[in-house]
């Protein structure tokens, strides 16, 4: 499984604070995912952090 973050990310930071193992508050004020694939252990965090987003910022796949 692999986690993006589009463009209509606003940074709130709930993603970064549901699951920091893969999601971080860029430079730019807006989420990063860590690239390539979601720790197993990470995977219902990281989807969590998705379901929650308060703009649908977040993909998983």
């Amino acid at each position: 499984m692999k986690a993006t973050v589009s463009e209509e990310c606003i940074g709130c930071g709930l993603c970064e604070s549901t699951c920091d193992a893969v999601f971080t508050i860029g430079d730019e004020g807006i989420a990063v995912a860590i690239e390539g694939d979601i720790p197993e252990e990470e995977e219902d965090n990281a989807q969590e952090a998705a379901d929650n987003c308060p703009v649908s910022a977040i993909t998983i796949e």
